[in-house]
Order: structure tokens, then sequence, then C-alpha cells
């Protein structure tokens, strides 16, 4: 499971900005393009909006949300750690090490924080190990997940909905949404695994949103 990175309106940006001898202020955001179980991809075309230099200082005076520790989801018994990826050498999302943990893609808002936190676990059964999202399909709307941060705060989540994508659908309300609410998207890989791609067929998405 990999998330690529795209940036088109870096490219823009940069050829734009080409003929100035300084940049004072350059915030770009990276959201994931591709959710890869093996080599399977969920598609995001766009990234989201450069800040103005009010919505910018806003944010910088907010206390931060601790770094997460810990997802929980009681109801189908899920207690893991977290692990912290960014990008791989090729532009991608780097997965969990262990498939009994989850990853947070830091590169994007922490759990708690507004936007759209994106937290990722494994499907299926690895080493003989099953992964921890296993059963996320058995979430329903209403059920909480909770999220335990570096300063012992819990930030509790309620699901939303679930949605199932195809490997290459667009998926921007996933990684880029930004909307001024607090919100957290699990996402892992489900449906039937094909061979020949070595990818499993669908992504399956919780939406959750601050309680």
């Amino acid at each position: 499971m990999q998330f690529k990175i795209i940036s088109k309106q870096t490219l823009l940006l940069i050829g734009a900005l080409s003929g100035l001898t300084l940049i004072t202020g350059l915030f770009l955001y990276f959201f994931p393009k591709n959710l890869i179980q093996g080599r399977a991809a969920l598609h995001v075309e766009n990234i989201a909006p450069i800040p103005s230099p009010e919505q910018a200082n806003a944010q910088s005076s907010l206390v931060l949300v601790g770094r997460p520790l810990r997802l929980k989801i009681p109801g189908i018994n899920v207690d893991a750690p977290v692990e912290y990826v960014g990008l791989t050498s090729e532009g991608a999302m780097d997965v969990p090490k262990n498939p009994e943990n989850v990853a947070w893609y830091n590169l994007g808002p922490r759990p708690g924080e507004n936007g759209s936190a994106v937290i990722a676990g494994h499907y299926d059964w690895k080493n003989k190990i099953p992964a921890v999202f296993n059963n996320l399909h058995t979430l329903r709307k209403g059920d909480k997940i909770y999220i335990e941060d570096e300063k012992d705060a819990n930030t509790v989540f309620v699901v939303r909905e679930i949605q199932m994508y195809d490997k290459d659908d667009d998926a921007y309300d996933v990684f880029g949404l930004s909307d001024g609410k607090v919100r957290l998207n699990l996402i892992t890989c489900t449906g039937v695994w094909n061979k020949i791609e070595k990818t499993y067929s669908d992504r399956l998405i919780v939406f959750a949103d601050k309680e």
C-alpha cells in the first residue's frame, strides 16, 4: 500500500516565479495521488489551494495538536501503534512496516487539526500475521474512533460514512478536502485480488468527523 504524490500547481508556480530574484513565501501542499496495496492505485488529481497570509497567520497561532501515538477502534478491536510515514525516493507515501500497525501521512494534517488527516493500514495477511484493517469494512455510521497523541490527549472521531472506490477513481475528497472541519479518513484495500497486477480491485475509505 503506497501513496504517490503529484503537484501540478507546483510546476505552474515555479514557472510563474522563475523571473523573480527573491521568493518570500511558498507553501506547497502535497497530497497523495495513488494508494497502492501491492501495486494498486487510487488517484487524486488535485491539491489543496495555497492559504492566504491571513489564513496562514491564523493557523500558526493555534496550539499544535500532538502527534498521534495510537489508533483505537473498539468496534473492531483495533488498538494499534501509529507509524509516521512520508515519501519514498520514488515520490510515494511509505507504508507501515508492521502489518499490525497503522501509518499516518505526516505531510498532511495531524488528526485533530483542521483538514483531512489520513491513516492507512494493511489488509489481508502478511507473513501469517493478520493485518490491522482486516475488519474495517464492518464499521458502521456512528461508530467511534479514538486517537491518542503524545500529549496524552484523546481525540474522538465519529464515522460519517463508508465508501468503496475503484483503485483508479479520483479520491480528492479523501486526501485534499479542506473545508475548515476536523476530519479523519481511514483507508485500506479490499475487493478481488488480481494475481497479474498484484493488486486489489477496490479501496475502502472510512470518513470520520471530530466528535
